[in-house]
C-alpha cells in the first residue's frame, strides 16, 4: 500500500525542518509525500525531488492552501481579481508538481461558501467554479485535478460540501482529469457513509485521493484510523479494494498529546490489520453477504471481523 502522512504533525517536533521530517518518514517506511503549496514548497522543484529521493520518498502531489487573502472566497471569490489569483496559484502548483515528480493536485476550497441567507448568488458561483476547474484542468491535462469537499469549517456552509454536489460538479466540468479526494472525517461531518462515496466514485474511476482518519461526525477531529468508527472504516476499505484503488492513503490525523511518529505508526498498523482482515474473510464472501441485503448477516460479518475469524 502507498502511505503518506500530514507533514504539519511532524514539523513542530522536528525543529520545523523539512529534511528532518522526511528522515522520520523514511524510518517509518512511508513511501509518498503530499506538500502544501507555498507552505512546504520552500525548495525549488528539482531540489525537492533530490531531497525526497534521498529519503526514499516520492511526491504524490500538491495540496492548495488558500490563506488570508481569500477569506471571502477562493476560486469563487466575489472579487474577480482574487478569483483569478486563486486560479494562477493552482497553475503554479501544477507546474511545481510536475517538475518535482508528482501527479495529483488536491484543491480544497476552504473559503468558498457562505455564512448567511441572501449572502451569495448560488448559480453565479456554481458557474464560476465550473469555469475555474475547466481552466485548471485544461492547463495541466497530464495531472489529476482532485476536488476535496468538506461540509463546513471555516465557513458555516461550504459551497462544495458533499458527495452529491461534488459529483454534479465533476460531471459539469466534464474533463477527463477531474476527480475527487475523499476525506473520511469530512464525510462523517456530512453524515455520509464513507463507503457509499468510495463505491460511487470508485466505479466511475474518479477516485484520485484518500485522506484517512477518524472522528465523531461533528468536527474535523483527525483521530487515528479506525478508532472511532472501525466497522465504517472496514467497509470503506472494502470498496477501495473492490474498485482497485491504487492511489495513496494520506493519514490526515492531528496528534496533539500523542507523539507524531508513534501516532503515524499506529495508523500504519491499523490500516494494514484491517486490510489483512478483508483478505482473510475474502472479497467474494463479503460481496455475497452485501447482496443479501440482510442486517443480521451483516452483523455476523462484523462479528467475524471483531473476532478475527474468517
Amino acid at each position: 500500500m502507498k502511505f503518506a502522512t500530514r507533514i504539519n504533525s511532524f514539523l513542530p517536533v522536528n525543529n520545523n525542518n523539512l529534511e528532518q521530517v522526511f528522515n522520520e518518514f523514511k524510518k517509518l517506511g512511508l513511501n509518498y509525500v503530499d506538500l502544501n503549496f507555498g507552505e512546504h514548497t520552500i525548495l525549488n522543484p528539482q531540489e525537492m525531488r533530490v531531497l525526497l529521493e534521498k529519503n526514499n520518498l516520492q511526491l504524490n502531489g500538491i495540496a492548495l492552501r488558500f490563506k488570508d487573502n481569500y477569506v471571502n472566497g477562493d476560486l469563487g471569490n466575489s472579487n474577480p481579481e482574487i478569483g483569478k489569483q486563486a486560479i494562477q496559484e493552482c497553475k503554479n502548483a501544477c507546474d511545481y508538481c510536475r517538475e518535482a515528480g508528482g501527479k495529483v493536485i488536491t484543491i480544497w476550497m476552504a473559503h468558498d461558501g457562505f455564512d448567511y441567507s441572501f449572502q451569495i448568488n448560488y448559480l453565479k458561483v456554481w458557474k464560476e467554479l465550473i469555469w475555474a476547474f475547466q481552466t485548471i484542468a485544461d492547463y495541466a491535462p497530464d495531472l489529476k485535478i482532485s476536488i476535496e469537499y468538506k461540509p463546513y469549517q471555516p465557513r458555516a456552509y461550504a459551497y462544495i460540501d458533499s458527495m452529491g454536489i461534488t459529483g454534479m460538479m465533476v460531471k459539469e466540468i466534464n474533463r477527463e482529469n477531474i476527480g475527487v479526494t475523499l476525506d473520511y472525517c469530512h464525510m462523517l461531518m456530512k453524515h455520509e457513509n464513507p463507503a457509499f462515496a468510495a463505491d460511487i466514485f470508485g466505479a466511475e474511476k474518479k477516485l484520485y485521493g484518500i485522506h484517512i482518519n477518524d472522528g465523531y461526525g461533528v468536527n474535523d477531529d483527525g483521530l487515528m484510523v479506525g478508532t472511532a468508527s472501525p466497522f465504517k472504516t472496514l467497509e470503506f476499505l472494502y470498496y477501495l479494494r473492490k474498485h482497485n484503488y491504487d492511489g495513496v492513503f494520506y493519514f490526515d490525523t492531528f496528534p496533539v498529546i500523542e507523539g507524531a511518529t508513534d501516532e503515524c505508526q499506529a495508523n500504519i498498523d491499523m490500516i494494514n490489520r484491517m486490510d489483512n482482515l478483508l483478505e482473510e474473510v475474502g472479497l467474494e464472501k463479503i460481496a455475497k453477504i452485501i447482496d443479501k441485503n440482510d442486517a443480521v448477516a451483516a452483523q455476523k460479518l462484523m462479528l467475524s471481523f471483531f473476532k478475527g475469524e474468517s
